[in-house]
């Protein structure tokens, strides 16, 4: 997740003055020729055991779109800006604690394709650079066998149907996802994916 999820999101994409209210976030499911997917390890600014791994993305900006809002944070976030922007895969609405307050996210998550795996944060804010701990590529194998806490939480599920199917014809709701306290403390509702 990226701060948007755990800002945590899952941690790394907000911008420090977030002031509360729904947060617009576009997320980027980033694979690589190998069809693996980079994450972001993230946690808590001050409790570095308190952590999860994310997509890359953040909130819009402005008035950007939501894919200037993608490219812009997967090259803030990793460096990589040698990217295929592809469909809208799933939407999510999210809330979770993170650094302190409560984070209500409406999230679109793009798949993008690149042969530039080589990452480097380039341009965090404070609060990502106390919260973002690195990044890595997952095999859906490795995701799908993983006891880390991953944002959103059916990712190797999803991961694994993209994968074996392709992109869905129009995006798919996933489920609300409410994230109580710890990161391991989640309420999920919803009837969609």
């Amino acid at each position: 997740m990226s701060y948007d999820e755990h800002a945590h999101d899952g941690g790394a994409g907000a911008p420090d003055a977030y002031a509360g209210g729904l947060r617009k976030v576009a997320r980027v499911i980033l694979l690589d020729p190998e069809d693996r997917i980079l994450l972001l390890h993230g946690h808590e600014p001050d409790d570095a055991a308190d952590d999860w791994w994310f997509t890359p993305g953040g909130g819009l900006e402005g008035d950007e779109s939501r894919e200037q809002a993608a490219l812009r944070e997967l090259a803030e976030e990793t460096g990589i800006t040698e990217v295929e922007l592809g469909p809208v895969l799933w939407r999510r609405m999210c809330s979770f604690p993170f650094a302190g307050r409560r984070w209500d996210q409406d999230e679109w998550y793009y798949l993008a394709r690149t042969t530039q795996t080589a990452t480097r944060a380039a341009a965090l804010t404070e609060l990502e650079r106390r919260s973002v701990a690195g990044a890595r590529w997952w095999t859906c194998q490795e995701l799908t066998e993983a006891h880390e806490t991953v944002y959103p939480t059916r990712l190797a599920e999803l991961l694994r149907r993209l994968l074996d199917e392709g992109p869905p014809a129009t995006p798919e709701v996933l489920d609300t996802e409410i994230v109580l306290g710890l990161a391991g403390l989640a309420h999920n509702r919803g009837t969609h994916g």
